[in-house]
Order: structure tokens, then C-alpha cells, then sequence
């Protein structure tokens, strides 16, 4: 089943209210906006066009990917022929000249930009990248139901990943091996290239999977997310590889946890990201005697969505308020140089009663 796009484009138009027609044009990637209301989950339409007013939508795609584009039509949506005709040409002409036009200004290329200007008498050129974000921040009822089916795959590949936890495993080959499982469950992708951390490597937050072979006594800290249906997950978990105890480096993952749990617990409607990232870095600063200040390095968390930084972040200075229906990370963590580090990262839908771990 797929969202409304008359629901989407509604949200993104209360935000665009000086504009009439809105272009989003692909290049050889996808802008995000494209997935978020198109909704195909085949297909690369590269250089493709989505037009929509307050009432019509229109994909304008080759003849290479028509077929692709009808197969997985949304039912909202006018699949239109780019032909040697030009009625595409005149579709467009229809819909921009002597329009407000607004783009994607944080996507679209310059080359994009003045192609539209040159061919089109648009009667102004606005950037509506603000009203995308705002209308992606709060999902709808089968966003969050896409979001928790990406969950359920990371989670289960991460309890399916330990049988690999084996002495001589480089990271790479278990990062190869996570990815696998994910899309043996279900997943279209990862959602980001996946992070593996043995020992030492945990200390740096963005570390990316290499050869260092695991051994007796290392952090394994993976941080991983599968798509479904173009929606993301983010999770992290770390371990501990050993089979006896070592008091400090279970401090560090009692602290990181109960950090982690003071923060959700401190969610609810109205606060903002700054004072939630204060709830979990305040512990981590005090813990232990405060043997873990400025261990913390980077922000609390991030809204999750169509991409995996889908907006707004949880940090220092972060003024958004928490609204129902959003959806966000919280992944506090610590990082020793030299010896190691802890992370752990659940995503949070956030509702008028509170939070739920998804």
C-alpha cells in the first residue's frame, strides 16, 4: 500500500504557499523528494522529472524506464512519455510558464536550474527544500509502518550476525556478512554503508569496516540499516568479545545504556533536541566521577526517514521542538582513544504520551 501523495503534497504546499507548481529533477542519482512521493522501489530514472501542482502529479521519464515507471505506477501519478514530438515539452511549458516554480534547492544541480530558465518563462524561481523537510519530518501512519519493517530486519540480522563473532573475522568480511543477512531477510539495501568496529577502532565513531582481524577481548561495535520500501533504519549495537569479565569496559557499556535510557525516558512533546542530547550527555559527563567527560563527541540523534539524516538533528543550539509522529534516533555513546568505544542506538517514534522504541 502506498501513502497518499495528495496528503504529501498538501503538507508540502502549506509550506510553499507563495508557489504553484513545484519540478523536482533527478540526475544520476535520485533526489529524495522523488522517492518520498513517487514511491518506486525499482528503478534508477535518471535525469527524470516530477511535476505537481496542489491537484495533478506528473513523472516525465524516458522511453527506457517507462515501462518500469508504469508497472509500479502510483495510482496518484501521470506517467508521461519523454518523445520526439516534444509533448512532454508542452506538458511542461503548460505547467511553468508564467508560473511560481519551486524547486528542491538543496538537490537540484546549477545545470538543472538554468536549463529550466533557459527553456521555460517561469514568472519566479523559489526554493521550497524547506517545505520537503517540514512535510518529511512527520510521518504518516504507513511511513512509520515501512520504518518498523526496516527495524525488525537490522534487529534480527543483528542477533544473526553474532554466530560470525570468531576469532581472525576482519571487519570487512563481517560487515560483507551483515549485509547479507539484511537482504536475505527482506531489506531492498543498507541504508548506509555499514560500520563495523573491532577493539581500538570503536574509539572513532565513523570508522569504516577495513582489515583488522577480531581478538579475545575487543569492542565490536556495528552500526547498520536496511530500506524498506525506500525507508530507513539506523541501529547500533556493541559487544564485548570475551569470555571473561572486564570490569572497565562494562562500566563504559553500563554508562552508555543507562544514558540511552534517561534520554527516552526524558522525550515527550514539546521539548527540544537540545534538552534530550543535555539528558545523556549531563550522565556521560558525571558518570564514574566524570572519568568519561568530553568522551562524548557528536550529537544525540537525528529525525529517520526516506534518508537516514531525514532533517533535524538532536544537538547543542538544536531548537526543534519534538512533535508527534516523528521519528528519531538516540545513539549516545563514549569513545576512549586507545582503547575503545561504546554506542547504542535505537530509533524512537515519538507520540503525545511519550516515546516508543520501535
Amino acid at each position: 500500500m502506498k501513502s497518499s501523495i495528495r496528503h504529501k503534497i498538501a503538507k508540502i504546499f502549506a509550506n510553499a504557499k507563495n508557489t504553484d507548481v513545484i519540478v523536482l529533477v533527478n540526475n544520476n542519482s535520485q533526489d529524495p523528494n522523488f522517492a518520498y512521493l513517487a514511491g518506486y522501489t525499482s528503478g534508477v530514472f535518471e535525469y527524470d522529472l516530477l511535476v505537481f501542482t496542489k491537484t495533478r502529479a506528473y513523472h516525465i521519464t524516458s522511453q527506457l524506464e517507462y515501462q518500469t515507471a508504469l508497472l509500479q505506477k502510483h495510482p496518484e501519478i501521470k506517467i508521461v512519455l519523454r518523445n520526439k514530438e516534444g509533448d512532454h515539452k508542452k506538458l511542461l511549458k503548460r505547467l511553468i510558464n508564467g508560473k511560481r516554480v519551486g524547486i528542491n534547492g538543496s538537490f537540484l544541480t546549477v545545470e538543472s536550474y538554468q536549463a529550466i530558465k533557459k527553456k521555460y518563462t517561469a514568472k519566479k524561481m523559489v526554493d521550497v527544500s524547506e517545505a520537503f523537510a517540514k512535510a518529511r519530518l512527520i510521518k504518516d501512519s504507513q511511513e512509520i509502518e515501512e520504518i518498523k519493517g526496516a527495524i525488525r530486519i537490522t534487529k534480527w540480522a543483528m542477533l544473526q550476525i553474532q554466530q560470525d563473532f570468531k576469532e581472525g573475522i576482519t571487519e570487512r568480511q563481517l560487515a560483507a556478512k551483515f549485509d547479507y543477512i539484511s537482504s536475505s531477510l527482506g531489506a531492498q539495501k543498507p541504508s548506509f554503508d555499514t560500520i563495523v568496529c573491532f577493539g581500538k577502532n570503536a574509539a572513532l565513531p565513523h570508522h569504516m569496516p577495513d582489515e583488522t582481524k577480531l581478538k579475545a577481548g575487543d569492542f565490536i561495535l556495528i552500526d547498520a540499516g536496511s530500506k524498506v520500501n525506500n525507508y530507513c533504519s539506523d541501529l547500533t549495537r556493541t559487544f564485548l568479545f570475551t569470555k571473561e569479565k572486564n570490569k572497565e569496559m562494562e562500566e563504559v557499556y553500563n554508562t552508555v545504556k543507562e544514558a540511552r535510557i534517561r534520554a527516552i525516558h526524558a522525550i515527550k512533546v514539546g521539548a527540544t533536541g537540545e534538552e534530550i542530547h543535555k539528558v545523556a550527555n549531563d550522565y556521560i559527563e558525571s558518570a564514574n566521577g566524570g572519568i568519561y567527560k568530553g568522551k562524548f563527541i557528536h550529537a544525540l540523534g537525528h529525525s529517520l526517514g526516506i534518508e537516514v539524516h531525514d532533517g533535524v538533528g538532536f544537538w547543542p543550539g538544536a531548537s526543534q521542538r519534538l512533535e508527534a509522529g516523528m521519528v528519531i534516533t538516540v545513539e549516545p555513546g563514549i569513545y576512549i582513544e586507545g582503547f575503545g568505544g561504546v554506542r547504542i542506538e535505537d530509533d524512537i517514534l515519538i507520540t503525545k504520551d511519550g516515546a516508543i522504541i520501535l
